[in-house]
């Protein structure tokens, strides 16, 4: 407290004693489609019921006040250009004049001193270059950042209207998808006394950007890690997980500001979103299925059992489901049970494998071919509450206390009920019979001649 008070009263003295200038803020006037502001923020968010820090990205036009947010789980080099991309393709345009920036990492490589100027990475020039961007640069530190006090002051008041209480996401996307209302919402707001509201300002003022480029821009960095013995890789410390088929080879991962993309020869293999912390994991269970039928002892405690389960892919359904299996075939055989029942979701939606699922729990159906054929029915409808239930055979009646239509057809018995008719026409040994009317009919053999 001392400090900060020394520190004002320095130059209050110096002022009064007329030894030095005054700090003084001149009033700026923005054209329209001239000039913006980008920054970052930090905000906090519950992610699939996990407190977790995002960043705040922010683009704001100096003469609307126009601004568009996106958030990502880091504040690095690809959620600079993704928040770039999508703030400038939601404004139409890019500002004819400049842009205003802090010094941040991911478009400052080198700070000169007792000058303007900066050293800019590559990757960010060539950025730039592409979208037609002209960069500006603020003083270091505090000192700079009334330069671009508009969007500093558009964070700030984001955060307080719209993550104030903390909202309640299951993924990033979704929470994007409200921060683009929002954005709308705020254009029918008026900046203190200005006549006019933001989104009225913004319409004046969109005409008047330069056109957006024609040719994208990749805005993901390429990694090439080599798949563990796990089946995982690792990509800025946090593990990822691919399928089983890939270890010990190497794969090429295109990492974005809120997922990973993992290629093999070209081809996608597995996508998650990325994670925000350090040392992580993330594992998906469908990865490893073709490993743990061979093993079915390492499914119950797999860390790829208990994320799906956390993450709700792995249901009370599931659970009860295997339990009976187990209890009717062995821990052995009803663990291969379920984890063939795991691999259809590679074919069938999971809500009609859900509801499949339900309907053989049910009716005591512990068999995959069962579960597919019922998750099969609920595709075409067969299932739904309103509909009549289709007749079934008797030994299909369905458990104590399931609903009427509640009731399995087994695969063995719908493939016998619904083969095609056969009109071919029966067959006939009548051609094999000629050769012995030939040799009844015929002279008996001379003598010298063998039997």
């Amino acid at each position: 407290m001392v400090r900060d008070y020394v520190a004002v009263r320095r130059k209050e003295i110096r002022w009064e004693a007329d030894r030095g200038p005054a700090e003084v803020f001149a009033p700026q006037t923005h054209m329209p489609g001239d000039e913006a502001e980008v920054d970052f923020g930090d905000v906090h968010i519950v992610l699939a019921g996990v407190p977790t820090h995002c960043y705040l990205f922010s683009l704001r036009l100096s003469y609307s006040g126009k601004a568009v947010h996106q958030v990502s789980a880091s504040c690095g080099q690809e959620a600079f250009f993704e928040g770039h991309v999508h703030a400038l393709n939601v404004l139409g345009g890019v500002p004819r004049g400049k842009v205003r920036y802090d010094n941040l990492k991911a478009a400052v490589a080198q700070v000169l001193r007792f000058s303007r100027q900066r050293t800019e990475p590559e990757r960010w020039i060539a950025f730039r270059s592409r979208w037609g961007i002209d960069s500006f640069h603020c003083r270091p530190g505090t000192e700079g950042a009334h330069e671009k006090g508009g969007v500093e002051g558009q964070i700030g008041y984001f955060r307080r209207n719209h993550f104030v209480p903390v909202p309640e996401v299951g993924s990033l996307a979704e929470l994007n998808e409200m921060v683009d209302r929002w954005d709308l919402q705020d254009e029918a707001r008026r900046i203190r006394s200005r006549p006019r509201t933001v989104g009225e300002y913004f319409a004046l003022e969109q005409p008047l950007l330069k056109p957006l480029p024609v040719e994208p821009f990749e805005m993901g960095r390429w990694f090439t890690p080599r798949v563990d013995r796990y089946g995982q890789i690792t990509v800025r410390t946090n593990r990822y997980s691919v399928p089983v088929r890939l270890i010990g080879r190497t794969v090429r991962v295109l990492l974005h500001a809120s997922e990973l993309v993992v290629f093999d020869d070209g081809r996608e293999v597995a996508r998650h979103e990325r994670l925000s912390t350090q040392g992580g994991s993330r594992l998906v269970l469908d990865h490893y299925l073709e490993a743990l039928v061979r093993k079915p002892g390492a499914f119950p405690g797999s860390t790829a059992l208990e994320q799906a389960r956390a993450a709700g892919r792995f249901t009370q359904v599931h659970d009860a489901w295997w339990d009976a299996a187990r209890a009717a075939h062995g821990d052995k055989e009803g663990t291969q049970a379920l984890i063939q029942v795991l691999l259809l979701a590679r074919h069938i939606r999971h809500e009609h494998l859900m509801a499949g699922l339900a309907v053989a729990l049910r009716a005591g159906a512990l068999t995959a071919d069962a579960v597919a054929l019922e998750a099969r029915k609920a595709a075409d409808g067969d299932l739904l509450p309103d509909r009549p239930a289709p007749a079934q055979p008797a030994a299909a009646a369905p458990g104590p206390g399931a609903p009427a239509w509640a009731t399995v057809t087994f695969l063995t018995e719908w493939r016998l009920t619904h083969l095609p008719p056969d009109t071919r026409p029966l067959p006939s040994m009548a051609p094999h019979d000629q050769p012995l009317r030939r040799r009844r009919g015929g002279s008996a053999p001379s003598q010298g001649e063998g039997p």
